[in-house]
């Protein structure tokens, strides 16, 4: 039986994402993909899509606001576009969307049936009753604008769905899986993330099944009966059971208590330390450097992490910044830089050689190596302060300007060693 994991506050955003940042997410989303498929299969990248907490991650990695609702229509749309010219091959589809692209989603998964030999009729059907059932069946007090339906070659998937409350600007966020699926009204969800909106009528829960029929049986006897019942009902008693919870507040700017500072630490040190020696592969292409290394560290947690490393989603923004500028705006040569190495390790392991996704597994396993000894030197505010002081060099950009003035440090400010290594090398 799958699983639910948790919940998060999500802060509803509306707006578009630039150009600029929306042709680089479709690009890094697809390789991140293609390399999970290679390294781990595709039963593996729908676990991590079913997981909002890694979920999140995903789309701050990618530039997007850390906190954001927009995560997930950007992050869908994005693995859409980008997986659409290659899905045969990658034995894996991305269908639906928002608004009218979402009720489209039944006829695109016949298509992909009549394409992949796989049941479309059923996956059509298990679409209409996941929408179904986050719509009607659970009673949360949020509308579903967003559904987002991943399936393989095998007939296994994942679906992603999004719903709001446009009156005090939040929005939840619902997660299916079908592996271990065993029924679609009986605790089916893998994840529900959305902060608590006072008393949920959740028609799922195993506790419900004598509910669900007797509401069947109300229904075969008629109105008269169905009135007189609702005139004795009495208010239930409810218990609520304790599930992680993630708070996104509606804050933009990050501070330090969003984010585990021991493990960027990790990342920076094994970026600054350990390049030159362990991540040589990494380093063929011209100018790269620290900053780029420490970048692609944070993309190889997002490939190669456990489950608990997400816990703190706003550190992956680190990695290419926000396009609302928070922690600091997209820094776009690094994060060229990264899409570079990250194409050209993919296209070589489809090639058989595994040289430079091995080390990207390193790097990974360096950083947290690393994480308790170099924590000791890491400091939040100075880290930002940097790289807003660095940004013009680093070509960064946000939703609002083509190019953001230069931002310094607190005068007399020195520069950690963790960072002053990025001022005097390769970016």
């Amino acid at each position: 039986m799958a699983a639910r994991t948790g919940s998060a506050d999500l802060p509803l955003h509306g707006g578009r994402v630039p150009e600029w940042l929306a042709g680089r997410m479709q690009r890094l989303g697809l390789v991140i993909v293609e390399a999970i498929v290679l390294e781990y299969g595709r039963a593996e990248l729908l676990r991590r899509l079913a997981h909002p907490f890694w979920f999140q991650s995903f789309g701050a990695v990618m530039g997007m606001d850390w906190h954001s609702s927009g995560i997930t229509t950007s992050v869908l749309g994005a693995l859409k576009r980008g997986l659409s010219p290659i899905s045969r091959e990658l034995g894996v589809h991305v269908c639906g969307g928002r608004g009218r692209h979402s009720r489209k989603t039944p006829e695109e998964l016949e298509r992909v049936g009549d394409a992949t030999g796989v049941d479309g009729t059923a996956l059509a059907r298990a679409s209409r009753l996941v929408a179904k059932v986050d719509g009607a069946a659970v009673q949360d007090g949020f509308d579903l604008y967003l559904h987002g339906f991943i399936v393989t070659v095998e007939g296994a998937w994942a679906v992603v769905q999004q719903g709001m409350r446009p009156e005090d600007r939040t929005a939840r966020r619902y997660h299916w899986l079908s592996e271990g699926l065993d029924s679609f009204v009986d605790e089916p969800h893998a994840a529900i993330d959305g902060a608590p909106q006072g008393e949920i009528v959740n028609l799922t829960d195993r506790r419900a099944a004598k509910a669900r029929e007797a509401q069947l049986e109300l229904v075969r006897e008629g109105p008269e009966v169905v009135a007189r019942e609702l005139a004795r009902l009495r208010p239930p008693q409810t218990a609520s059971l304790p599930l992680p919870h993630l708070v996104m507040p509606h804050r933009h700017e990050i501070q330090p208590q969003d984010v585990i500072g021991r493990r960027i630490a990790g990342a920076l040190a094994a970026a600054r330390e350990r390049a030159p020696i362990d991540f040589a592969e990494l380093l063929l292409l011209p100018g790269i450097g620290p900053r780029t290394v420490f970048a692609l560290a944070q993309v190889a947690e997002v490939l190669h992490g456990a489950p608990s490393r997400f816990s703190d989603p706003a550190r992956f923004s680190f990695a290419h910044g926000g396009k609302d500028g928070h922690p600091f705006p997209v820094p776009l040569r690094v994060y060229d830089q990264t899409l570079d190495v990250l194409r050209r390790a993919v296209d070589r392991a489809r090639l058989g050689y595994d040289d430079k996704l091995a080390a990207l597994r390193r790097l990974d396993s360096a950083s947290r190596r690393l994480e308790k000894r170099a924590s000791q030197g890491y400091r939040f505010e100075e880290h930002v302060a940097h790289e807003r002081e660095r940004s013009r060099d680093w070509g960064g950009r946000t939703a609002d300007s083509a190019r953001p003035r230069s931002r310094t440090s607190p005068e007399g400010q020195r520069p950690s060693p963790q960072l002053a290594l990025w001022d005097r090398t390769r970016l």
